[in-house]
């Protein structure tokens, strides 16, 4: 069940990360969108994660105006990779990214060294198509700083840009500002132990900042065991307007005209 908490906001919020299509939204789905519309919630991104819940991301996407989705695949999700179906929505209206992809070696030893090969393989392919359809890409990287910043050094000019989900606060990554990448930040800023995310957050460029909840994960403090739900990026703004010394408005502000303009407003 959703929170049922008010904000008295004077700008919206696109939370550019938010996994509307996971199970655990089927039974209040349409409760919870209404409230968080009603609330401050301008835009939501349903990022693709398992290839097998795209169609219902489509659906969510198409019964909801302010809802809009992306196609890809998890790398933790490599062997059904499906690059024509992968294809067919990235033709749709509602569809404005691709992803989320790219590496995940943290569940890998140090000898799987063919899995990490397929990982890089289906990134690259997904990269690709980002660049074939002119689509911003949604990057997810988790114990692979290294080679994901390799690889998206060599394809960030033939890219519409992107987003590195839930940024990890590494300073190798940070680099990729340059790049024309930006910076999702989520409930992670508020928890107890983020103390480099902390630290490295005002190193940031600020027209680079996104917000966003990866709902139902990750929710922030002080609702953390709870399910974490798009409304929820107004403790995360708090944290950050706080921690860059900006009014909520100017830091709501902020994001939402980056939102717009990586996935909103076309290559530029």
């Amino acid at each position: 069940m959703f929170l049922n908490l008010q904000f008295q906001n004077t700008f919206k919020i696109i939370d550019t990360h938010c996994h509307l299509d996971d199970e655990s939204f089927y039974g209040d789905l349409n409760e919870m969108l209404l409230h968080a519309f009603e609330n401050g919630i301008d835009k939501i991104i349903i990022p693709g994660a398992d290839i097998k819940n795209l169609a219902r991301a489509r659906e969510i996407a198409h019964n909801y105006e302010k809802v809009f989705y992306a196609a890809g695949i998890h790398p933790c999700e490599p062997c059904v990779f499906d690059e024509e179906l992968l294809k067919e929505h990235l033709k749709d209206e509602k569809c404005v990214a691709v992803g989320e992809c790219g590496l995940d070696y943290y569940r890998l030893k140090s000898e799987d060294t063919e899995l990490k090969k397929q990982q890089k393989e289906f990134f690259i392919l997904q990269l690709e198509l980002a660049k074939e359809f002119q689509k911003p890409v949604i990057i997810h990287t988790r114990d692979a700083n290294e080679d994901t910043y390799e690889i998206l050094k060599q394809y960030a000019k033939n890219l519409c840009g992107g987003v590195l989900h839930c940024f990890n606060a590494s300073k190798h990554l940070l680099k990729l500002a340059d790049e024309g990448f930006y910076f999702g930040i989520g409930g992670v800023l508020t928890f107890k132990n983020a103390k480099n995310l902390v630290e490295i957050l005002p190193k940031i460029p600020k027209d680079k900042l996104l917000l966003e909840t990866d709902a139902p994960y990750l929710t922030p403090e002080p609702f953390r065991g709870r399910r974490n739900d798009p409304l929820l990026t107004q403790m995360v703004a708090n944290k950050m307007s706080e921690l860059l010394n900006l009014s909520l408005e100017e830091l709501l502000k902020l994001c939402f005209n980056n939102s717009e303009k990586l996935f909103f407003k076309g290559c530029q």
